[in-house]
């Protein structure tokens, strides 16, 4: 009975524990700023998927020429993605379609994007959405940039 009581306190201790890291590396990842939800679906097929499939919760953030993208479930503390300002050439933008309505927060728009030949997919509010092209157009001088 004493083994079992420790090992179910063992047990919660853990996942207060885990839940606890989760919320620290969320504030060491938005403590610099420049931070929004976003979800992420990497190398999409030419066709357009609706299926709902592939998409990655997650947290991006802004450092100089890059966005880094973070995964919420997950405790690394370093970016899963990097995308760099000179290389994203934005494709086109939809809304949700299908289960996608479902995979994916709501209110959401998705921008197809091309990331050094790789097709992507970026999922995230009107206002990040704002702000996310607004820094690709606020590019140094001379970089170029393509924001459909």
């Amino acid at each position: 009975m004493v083994l079992a009581l420790t090992v179910c306190g063992l047990v919660v201790a853990l996942v207060v524990l885990g839940l606890f890291v989760f919320g620290l590396r969320r504030r060491l990842i938005q403590r610099s700023g420049g931070t929004f939800d976003c979800s992420l679906r990497w190398d999409v097929p030419e066709k357009t998927d609706t299926s709902g499939k592939g998409w990655s919760y997650g947290v991006a953030r802004y450092n100089g020429d890059r966005v880094e993208w973070y995964r919420v479930f997950s405790y690394a503390y370093r970016p899963r993605r990097v995308l760099e300002r000179a290389s994203i050439e934005v494709a086109g933008r939809r809304l949700p379609d299908g289960e996608e309505e479902l995979a994916l927060l709501s209110d959401h728009i998705v921008l197809t994007c091309l990331h050094r030949g790789t097709r992507l997919e970026l999922a995230m509010s009107e206002d990040a959405l704002t702000g996310f092209l607004a820094w690709l157009e606020a590019a140094p001088p001379g970089q170029r940039v393509n924001v459909a």
